[in-house]
């Protein structure tokens, strides 16, 4: 497979192909990213067509001459919109600001979400509380699978960097989403 920037520049030559091939790339990425938030009154698929939206304005913007690869530039562009939904659905529905829950560390700096530092605070403060329960909720192995999860590997990635069975692995995934939608339930 090309490189990205190959890819790009190809696409801007005309050869349109390339758009379909750099949206199929990162179209796992993007899923990914979708299943480490939540959205209230949302979905997955929600997330996921907004993030395909930033991967598709990573390709038009994204310029050669600057420090960072596209792979990088992409990656700030599919959270940065994904995160962008999420405050525009806050907004419009009146919602406190945590009705959403990131399980996602680093993604985008909180400082391009949202300029009021209140709120940035109050986000930063809700993100550990969080981050804490779902960790104490998890077992060892269901943490670690989730940090996997979230820096973009399938399941069976997970499973020959953990020296587990997929089966092993796509049962931690299960439990997972099990144990945060009961949080949920209860909160």
């Amino acid at each position: 497979m090309l490189p990205n920037e190959d890819m790009i520049e190809r696409l801007r030559a005309g050869e349109e192909a390339m758009m379909d091939i750099i949206l199929n790339k990162y179209k796992k990425t993007v899923r990914n990213k979708a299943k480490a938030l939540y959205l209230m009154g949302g979905d997955e698929d929600d997330l996921i067509q907004e993030g395909m939206i930033g991967l598709f304005k990573a390709v038009v913007d994204y310029r050669f001459d600057k420090d960072a690869s596209f792979a990088t530039f992409a990656n700030t562009c599919i959270s940065r919109q994904m995160y962008n939904a999420i405050q525009m659905a806050l907004r419009k529905k009146h919602q406190p600001l945590n009705s959403y829950i990131s399980i996602s560390e680093g993604d985008v700096d909180k400082e391009e979400i949202g300029a009021n530092p209140e709120n940035m605070v109050i986000d930063r403060e809700n993100e550990h509380i969080i981050r804490d329960r779902v960790s104490s909720l998890l077992s060892a192995l269901e943490n670690r699978v989730l940090e996997l999860m979230l820096e973009g590997h399938d399941y069976k990635e997970i499973a020959r960097i953990m020296d587990k069975t997929p089966k092993t692995i796509d049962n931690a995934i299960q439990r997972i989403k099990s144990k945060l939608k009961k949080a949920k339930a209860y909160r």
